[in-house]
């Protein structure tokens, strides 16, 4: 489980690395995209893979620390989601905004040629 879970994290950065040399705005913000995903994964497998754990102890005991799982990756993750949700949305926006002003969406403003 934790091989796949790694190749997982593995082809979602390079994919995401390799979208970012691309010379088109949109393939940079998909690439940007997979990066966070990359990492939001990552920040979640370091909190266990586990199955069946409750996140919080309940009633106040003391609880050994393989007994439970850490819900500190997980609030940073959901976190994540939501800021990189809203970070797309607004380079998204501005992505519009330069392709109405330039008329390309190169990256840098001028079709090569």
């Amino acid at each position: 489980m934790e091989a796949l879970f790694a190749m997982a994290i593995g082809v979602l950065a390079a994919a995401g690395v390799w979208l970012l040399l691309r010379p088109r705005t949109f393939q940079v913000i998909v690439g940007l995209a997979l990066c966070s995903y990359a990492v939001n994964l990552f920040i979640f497998g370091m909190g266990r893979l586990v199955v069946g754990r409750a996140p919080i102890v309940a009633g106040g005991r003391v609880a050994e620390s393989l007994a439970v799982v850490d819900p500190v990756p997980q609030a940073l993750v959901l976190t994540a989601i939501v800021i990189g949700f809203a970070t797309t949305a607004l380079l998204l926006v501005v992505l519009l905004a330069a392709r109405g002003l330039t008329g390309t969406d190169h990256v840098d403003g001028r079709e090569p040629g």
